[in-house]
This record gives structure tokens, sequence and C-alpha cells, in this order.
């Protein structure tokens, strides 16, 4: 059984996009990443992202996807919501892999904007409707036009929130202006995408953040949520401005790295990652320890 959700939080408030752990000759580790999920969500997630880029999602296999949804909602599915991500650049590629994780028991779908192709804005709106006419569960649309090539646009954001399953949208463009208009117009529930932005992103109505340093700071997340929501906006920006050498030192190369490399540090399962990504230099995991350190993480 899923979650409680609402119209307003379809899929919880604080989620981290979850690395994908792989053993040490870079097979999927299930184990790994049941344990992982149950720290994860203990720690305070209400939501994991499992198949998302964080997840190494370009590197997997099918099979290995359906594996890991089955297995992280065995592991935490009536603690947390277990989103799959399912985008491609090929709709009829997302649409299998939509009815996967169906049937693999996620509570809902992350569709992150065909990449490489520029498709024009009304692609866009065939690809995300086929995508959320496939299956029953909720959709989260992923906008990111810096690693997609193109934006959702707010006027096709607001066509697309008119279907009954795409209920929300997850916010990487880092253009608060853009942000403000599509919640005032769309009705979609926001989460912030961009960790630097997760407290500018609440005060324009966001509900909450797909993270990437959830993996470390996940209590302090939850803690500026909080105060943000209660009024104790002074309280939500000084643990904003704690965090930031954490947002700071978990960006400076590419997020799965870092990710893996700060898991390492404390002792939890993640492994090594499949080409073309690669490990941290010796250099950039010492400077990654002091980044963490300086925002209050103990490694």
């Amino acid at each position: 059984m899923a979650p409680t959700s609402t119209p307003q939080t379809p899929f919880g408030c604080v989620l981290t996009a979850m690395v994908t752990p792989f053993t040490v000759d870079g097979a999927l580790d299930l184990d790994g990443a049941q344990r992982l999920a149950a720290h994860l969500v203990d720690a305070g997630n209400d939501g994991l992202i499992v198949n998302g880029t964080t997840g190494e999602s370009p590197t997997t296999s099918d099979e290995e996807k359906t594996q890991l949804v089955r297995a992280v909602v065995e592991a935490v599915g009536d603690r947390a919501h277990v989103v799959a991500g399912v985008g491609t650049n090929d709709t009829r590629h997302s649409v299998e892999l939509a009815h996967a994780a169906e049937r693999a028991g996620a509570h809902g779908l992350l569709a992150v904007t065909p990449y490489y192709s520029k498709p024009p804005q009304e692609g866009l709106v065939q690809h995300f409707t086929a995508i959320a006419d496939a299956s029953e569960l909720p959709v989260m649309l992923y906008d990111i036009p810096g690693r997609s090539g193109i934006p959702i646009t707010t006027e096709t954001m607001a066509r697309l929130a008119e279907h009954p399953r795409i209920v929300a949208n997850k916010d990487a463009k880092g253009d608060l202006g853009r942000a403000s208009w599509a919640i005032a117009t769309t009705g979609l529930a926001w989460y912030s995408g961009d960790d630097m932005l997760n407290l500018p992103l609440l005060s324009v109505g966001a509900v909450g953040f797909v993270s990437v340093v959830g993996h470390v700071v996940t209590p302090e997340l939850r803690s500026m949520l909080q105060a943000h929501t209660s009024g104790d906006v002074a309280k939500a920006t000084e643990v904003h401005q704690k965090l930031l050498p954490v947002f700071t030192g978990m960006f400076r190369t590419q997020g799965v790295i870092t990710s893996k490399a700060a898991l390492g540090f404390l002792g939890l399962p993640a492994g090594p990652l499949r080409l073309p990504l690669v490990g941290l230099s010796p250099e950039q995991a010492e400077q990654l320890r002091r980044d963490l350190k300086a925002g209050g993480v103990h490694v």
C-alpha cells in the first residue's frame, strides 16, 4: 500500500533522487539498494526517485530498472512514495518503461523532457501525454533544459496539467520568474530539482524537493521545509545558509559521482560508477570531504 498523498503533495515533500548501488564488479546491487532506501527513508525522506539520471538510468538495462523498482518498493513502499524514472528520448520506449514500472509496483512516474532531439512543444505535449496514458500512475514532469536542450514552456505546462494524471513538475530550469508564473497558472505540485534553489522555490510556491544532497542531509532539508511552512523564515534561511557548502561541493562535478563518493565516506551502499562516469580523483575526494564537513556532515 502506497503512503497517503494529497493533491498538494502527491509524492510527499522530501524526495531523494537515489543512486543505484552496484557491486565491486559493476553488477546491480539489489541488497545494497534496499539498505540505502531504508536508510534514506529513516533519515526523513517520504519519497524516493529510482531510475532517474542520478540512478544512472542511461546505463542500466530495462530489466535492471524493473528489478530495482521491485526491490525498493519491497523495502520501503509502505513508508515512502517510490517514483520510477521512465523518461527517454523515445516515446515508445518511455511507454514501455511506464508499463514495466507500474507492474513492478511503483507509486508514480518521473518523465524528463526528451533530450538531444529538441522536439517542438507540440512534440512534448504528445510525448508526455502518451506516458501519462500508458498507466494509472501519477506523473511528475521533469523540466531541465540545461540537459535536455529545450524547456517545457509555461504554456505547454498548462496544457499538460489538464491531463488527470500529470500532477507535478520537477523544476531544474533555474528561472524563478517562470516558476512563479507556472505555479500560479498550472495548478501542478511544484518540486525543486535544483538543491541550491530549494528555499527560493519554496518562497514562490513549491511544495518540496527532489534532491541529490538528500543522500547526506535529509534531516536538514526537512528542517528547512518545516521551518518555512510554519512561517519561521529566519530559521529556514539559517538552514539554507548552513547547507551552502554541501550544495556547492556536491555539484563541483557530476552529481552521481559526488553522491556515490559521499555515501562511500559514510559507509553506505553505493559502489562504482558505470562509464562514461568515473570516480573522483584523490584531490576531488578531499575537496568533497572539506565541503561536506563545512556543511556539518560528519565524514
